[in-house]
């Protein structure tokens, strides 16, 4: 039966991929990737050498998709990969496993590090946490969004020129005792934790916004503010 791999990779450090995943990306015999230059870089590291790589990201998934599974049908090997963690969570790969199962190919799934469950452990808030992936990119949606949330506990991605913002609109929305912890550079040099009230971590954070970030909070009884936009 024709295969098909998505195997996830470091979200930052380089030796955080498993040796399954190594074995698959040195079998296989193609490697779509979202960024062919951040794989290179990753399959350098780990001398694995002569891949063919092809772009598979946001701008090209349904075509590049048809494609794929046209290689796979002619017998080629193919790995899905993303630029840092597991492909489809809040990355490409939807597309071509939804072409995968309307064209009978057994989709083969090499677990990897995820920034998710990472930022849920290190939170210590309640682990049955729901994953918001971005949070809306404007204020007004953002707040929104948050007003509409139930008690428990969520994980979030937040891009740096948004983070204070998205603190400011937790604070605004949900209380400044909103229960918060931020991962700034998960499992990298600089990887850095922030705890505290909401207030406490943006006085933290404010002077060095760069890197990737992640949040998780917890929402113990609905405090919402009325007076939010």
């Amino acid at each position: 039966m024709d295969k098909i791999f998505i195997v996830g990779t470091p979200i930052g450090n380089m030796k955080d991929i498993t040796l399954r995943a190594l074995e698959t990306l040195q079998e296989v015999d193609v490697i779509a990737c979202e960024d062919t230059r951040v794989t290179r870089k990753l399959l350098s590291y780990h001398s694995i050498n002569n891949k063919k790589l092809i772009a598979y990201h946001d701008k090209n998934e349904k075509n590049s998709s048809k494609g794929i599974i046209q290689m796979i049908q002619t017998g080629v090997k193919v790995a899905v990969v993303s630029d840092a963690g597991m492909p489809v969570i809040n990355d490409p790969g939807f597309e071509v496993i939804r072409e995968c199962l309307n064209s009978g190919i057994e989709i083969v799934v090499i677990p990897g590090v995820s920034a998710t469950t990472m930022t849920a452990i290190l939170s210590n808030l309640d682990t049955h946490f729901k994953f918001l992936g971005f949070l809306k990119p404007k204020t007004i949606q953002r707040q929104n969004q948050l007003k509409k949330l139930q008690p428990g506990s969520y994980v979030a991605f937040v891009s740096p020129h948004k983070m204070i913002a998205t603190l400011e609109d937790i604070k605004i929305t949900l209380g400044n005792e909103t229960k918060i912890f931020v991962g700034r550079e998960l499992t990298k040099k600089f990887e850095t934790h922030y705890r505290g009230t909401i207030e406490e971590v943006i006085d933290s954070i404010k002077n060095d916004i760069k890197g990737e970030f992640t949040i998780a909070f917890e929402i113990i009884k609905k405090k919402v503010n009325k007076y939010a936009k």
